[in-house]
């Protein structure tokens, strides 16, 4: 539990208009999210914003749409994240359905290339002879790399989701919403999301010029990769975005899924008829992650790519591999870490009002995860830092922030009253990477410090951990648990139900030295509970007040249903 947690529940605004194949557990749970309708609360493809309201495609879909009928070579370069691997997954097998021959794809290594389209790997593609570089989930802020690209006479499209700095790059056309002036109504789409936007509305020029027949090729058979890239990037699942997530997870729960995705959902041993979005999240993501983090995205790419299924299965495995090494590195990096925030409290024990931290033995592809570990348990903006390489004297940073505090706005404040203190900087709202020289941490975290001072006020350092009330004894059922499982896709913006209620702790014990097995006691009956993380030393008290997710058991199967206790204090 978080210091400064306040558990609170939503207000109850009632119900709306719902088929009655909607319980009413679930049409109270949309309503509090807002949803007041079916059409709101699951929404379908037919509900997608359409394509011509996003800016650029006119010019981004010209671009493709001369170097498909000049059978020119487009090169799609990815990022070495899950979103971006996604995104060039995607980007890749959608030019090739819609008549694309020539069409290669790279991707940045960490360590080699840095973030991006660097001049650096504009130098490798050259190799390759690129006519026309499509970026995904990246490009706004490569100025140098899309500088050096248009001097070697290539053409550039940029498809992207992260903000924009004062300037632009020198790109033959941009595609992000997030650009000023664009009307496009969901900003929050992950990059992944932008690229197929970019496909449906070329598939449509395609189709009012005759280069293809009919309604041409379906596209939705991407959706499978769409929905993985959106949900493991963290973006607010809006209606939009949760239309493409939930076609996506429909796909994967019929089997239909690409191969690479197949292998990764058996390598992690989740049930594909009942996959979720948080097994996206927890599972699937991070094993994909993993390569860019630790080795090289090209792997994740390849996984998503091939269409052999024993081939994809072998490179799941080598990604399982790789996703235990990072686990292992980074619960070693968070436990120094949080040492570390130790050290740095004030007199009275409270956590300062934001963190800069760092070891010289940290891995760059990790510091993210680290951050946000430690986000989640001091509920401060952190930023994690780790030299770009063995020995450099460069830094490469990783920035997680809190509801209130937009990060991406705070360092670009430091920059500004600080020119050259940043070398680059890019991100989010809640999200931010930026690199800086190992002499220069001390001043970015005075300057960062003194930033989340002036904006943080006492009110937005507390965490609120909402509930969507008590649950009826009648509703501590598998019929209500599996109602709430396959409600969603939840996840950011349109978060998982919870709920709350106080309970007699009957039995408990520490399994894996960190987690508590509970068994509650509650209206008669007797509830298997379990607290990951939960063990702090001390027994639970007697009786308990809890805020909790009532998820299925089927580790027990038949009827059983078990909570997980995200919450818990003394009744």
């Amino acid at each position: 539990m978080t210091p400064g947690s306040k558990l609170r529940r939503r207000p109850d605004v009632g119900a709306g208009e719902w088929p009655e194949r909607i319980p009413p557990l679930l049409q109270r749970v949309y309503a509090a999210r807002g949803a007041a309708t079916i059409e709101q609360a699951q929404p379908r493809l037919a509900q997608l914003l359409a394509p011509e309201l996003l800016g650029g495609l006119d010019a981004a879909t010209a671009l493709i749409a001369d170097a498909i009928a000049r059978d020119r070579h487009i090169v799609v370069v990815g990022d070495f994240d899950c979103d971006g691997a996604t995104a060039c997954a995607v980007g890749v097998r959608g030019l090739r359905m819609l008549g694309a021959r020539r069409v290669s794809h790279a991707v940045p290594n960490r360590i080699v290339h840095g973030y991006g389209l660097s001049p650096a790997l504009v130098g490798e593609l050259a190799a390759l002879q690129p006519d026309l570089v499509i970026t995904v989930d990246h490009g706004i802020a490569c100025h140098p790399g899309i500088a050096a690209a248009k001097s070697r006479g290539w053409q550039v499209l940029v498809t992207d989701h992260h903000l924009p700095g004062e300037t632009l790059p020198p790109a033959d056309a941009i595609v992000n919403p997030n650009l000023r002036g664009d009307a496009f109504p969901s900003k929050v789409m992950a990059g992944v999301g932008v690229i197929f936007y970019v496909l449906m509305a070329l598939r449509r020029r395609l189709r009012e010029s005759g280069a293809v027949t009919g309604t041409g090729p379906d596209l939705a058979t991407l959706l499978d990769l769409v929905a993985v890239g959106t949900v493991a990037d963290l973006v607010p699942l809006d209606t939009n975005n949760r239309a493409l997530v939930a076609a996506g997870l429909r796909r994967l729960r019929a089997g239909q899924g690409c191969a690479g995705l197949r292998a990764l959902i058996e390598v992690a041993q989740r049930d594909p008829a009942r996959l979720t979005a948080a097994d996206i999240g927890y599972a699937i993501g991070p094993r994909i992650n993993a390569a860019g983090r630790l080795e090289d995205m090209a792997l994740g790419i390849e996984c998503l790519l091939t269409d052999d299924l024993d081939q994809a299965r072998g490179m799941a495995a080598t990604l399982d591999a790789i996703n235990g090494e990072r686990r292992t590195r980074q619960q070693q990096m968070t436990d120094e870490a949080a040492v570390a925030v130790a050290r740095v409290a004030l007199a009275d024990g409270a956590v300062p009002v934001s963190l800069c931290l760092f070891d010289a033995e940290w891995h760059p592809g990790v510091v993210g995860l680290v951050a946000s570990k430690i986000k989640e348990r001091v509920h401060r903006p952190v930023v994690a830092f780790a030299p770009a390489e063995p020995g450099s004297a460069m830094l490469r940073g990783s920035a997680r922030s809190i509801p209130g505090f937009h990060i991406r706005d705070a360092i670009a404040d430091v920059d500004s009253r600080h020119p050259g203190l940043i070398e680059r900087f890019g991100g989010h709202a809640m999200a931010a990477g930026l690199s800086l020289r190992a002499d220069a941490l001390p001043a970015f975290e005075a300057a960062f410090r003194a930033r989340a001072e002036a904006v943080l006020t006492p009110e937005l350092l507390e965490v609120d951990v909402l509930s969507d009330g008590a649950l009826a004894p009648a509703e501590f059922t598998r019929a209500s648990a599996e109602a709430l499982r396959d409600g969603g896709p939840w996840g950011q913006g349109f978060p998982e139900p919870q709920f709350d209620g106080e309970f007699d702790v009957l039995q408990w014990r520490v399994i894996a030295e960190r987690h508590l097995k509970l068994e509650l006691g509650h209206a008669g009956r007797r509830l298997n509970a379990i607290e990951f993380g939960g063990w702090a030393g001390a027994p639970p008290a007697g009786r308990v007040r809890i805020a909790y997710r009532l998820e299925p058991d089927d580790y027990r199967g038949g009827d059983a249903v078990q909570l997980v206790v995200t919450y818990r204090e003394s009744a």
